[in-house]
């Protein structure tokens, strides 16, 4: 951790990594943990206590005591679903008021959004993205064609603004012919999650979190999704709508580059994607099925079935440059535990017959080259720290330290909070 810098954490496939875990457990060491992008199609699980927690909008330090939580401009927020998830953390014992911090400049979901990602999709037919359908492409949209409507909006002249947002959506819904939609109750429960909102700290985030820089606290930012969902760096056009890569904490946060710290990149042992898009490393044999069944490999906001596919180094490194990742953190190691073999792809093999260890533009028909290593076939769940690893599984993190170049500093052998090891 370093005085006067931010550290920043975030996924380094596509995805669902583990992210909400990791924050619970690196929280403890920062005052302030600030989430920087995404919106409610993000699921964070975080399990302790005998207790299992899905948070989509609000920032993973909030089981914490007395850490501020902040989301960031950068953030695109649906007031009555945010509503639903803190009322339902208030329900079991968590005091929420004043500990989240909204930035007024943070983006809000529409009721008339989610319809238009909806309509969207449908227009595409074949050519799906695999969008979760809570309208935050049409969110982002908005914001970058200036037609936005954001948190601050909530404190001056609210019901004028947002008709006038409204009637233009509904305009463009008529121009696409999509009828498939009944605002009433949605936006009856959407306008109470506004009058909820006034009741936390709305705040010039940009401002709050370099003052509260230079007053020495340690702050760690969280990103959703994963890199290879960037906007701009991922698998184009099947990727979210902002930057989740690390350069989009000092564009969500408001700070500047020389501001970033520590960066701490998850990766799973193996691999998994939600939605549409090339896979290269996708398993569709009793392989792929076992990783799914034993991992739980489920999402935690959409309960769709994850794909799933051996770890992807060339994926992983490529990742590890466009974030500047200075260690990592191995999740989900325990769901490899009954495997005789392990596979990782060292190579592609493009379609034109050439080989290549650097991810190219299109990863459409890429053929993975693969290194076989030996299973461990041994229980990691009970173990309490590394000496205990079995000699196989810790030849399988030396062989992804090397390849990778990045130090491995906490690995993960089972969902609890207590199931991490943190490596000397």
């Amino acid at each position: 951790m370093n005085k006067g810098k931010v550290d920043v954490l975030l996924g380094l496939q596509w995805g669902d990594e583990g992210k909400g875990k990791v924050v619970d457990v690196l929280t403890p060491k920062y005052d302030v943990v600030a989430r920087f992008q995404g919106g409610p199609n993000a699921g964070h699980t975080l399990e302790f206590e005998g207790q299992k927690y899905v948070l989509r909008s609000i920032p993973s330090g909030i089981f914490q005591g007395g850490k501020i939580n902040i989301i960031g401009n950068g953030v695109v927020l649906a007031p009555d679903l945010f509503m639903d998830e803190a009322k339902e953390l208030e329900k079991s014992g968590h005091e929420l008021k004043s500990r989240i911090h909204i930035s007024k400049k943070a983006h809000l979901i529409m009721p008339t959004h989610r319809v238009l990602d909806r309509a969207y999709e449908a227009a595409r037919g074949k050519g799906k993205v695999g969008t979760t359908g809570k309208g935050i492409g049409p969110t982002y949209t908005d914001k970058t064609s200036r037609n936005g409507l954001r948190v601050g909006d909530i404190l001056d002249n609210f019901q004028e603004k947002y008709e006038a947002h409204k009637a233009r959506h509904l305009d463009m819904l008529k121009a696409l012919h999509f009828t498939d939609f009944d605002l009433e109750e949605t936006e009856k429960h959407w306008m109470e999650g506004i009058e909820y909102l006034k009741q936390f700290k709305i705040v010039d985030s940009e401002h709050e979190i370099n003052h509260l820089l230079r007053e020495q606290k340690s702050i760690l930012c969280e990103g959703a999704q994963g890199t290879m969902l960037d906007i701009d760096f991922g698998s184009y056009p099947f990727v979210t709508s902002s930057n989740t890569i690390c350069a989009g904490a000092c564009i969500g946060l408001g700070l500047g580059p020389n501001k970033i710290g520590n960066v701490y990149g998850i990766m799973k042992a193996y691999c998994t994607r939600v939605g549409s898009g090339p896979f290269p490393t996708e398993l569709f044999d009793e392989d792929g099925k076992k990783l799914r069944d034993i991992g739980h490999e489920y999402g935690a906001v959409t309960g769709r079935e994850r794909r799933c596919g051996w770890v992807d180094l060339v994926q992983l490194r490529y990742s590890i440059m466009v974030n500047g990742v200075t260690h990592l953190i191995l999740m989900k190691s325990d769901v490899l535990d009954q495997f005789k073999v392990i596979k990782a792809c060292v190579g592609y093999e493009l379609k034109d017959g050439t080989q290549t260890k650097e991810l190219p533009y299109d990863l459409e028909g890429v053929k993975p080259i693969y290194q076989e290593l030996q299973g461990w076939h041994t229980d990691l769940t009970k173990m309490t720290n590394e000496e205990e690893f079995p000699q196989q599984f810790k030849d399988y993190i030396k062989f992804l330290e090397e390849f990778l170049e990045t130090p491995i500093k906490i690995v993960s052998i089972g969902p609890d909070r207590n199931q991490t090891i943190v490596r000397n």
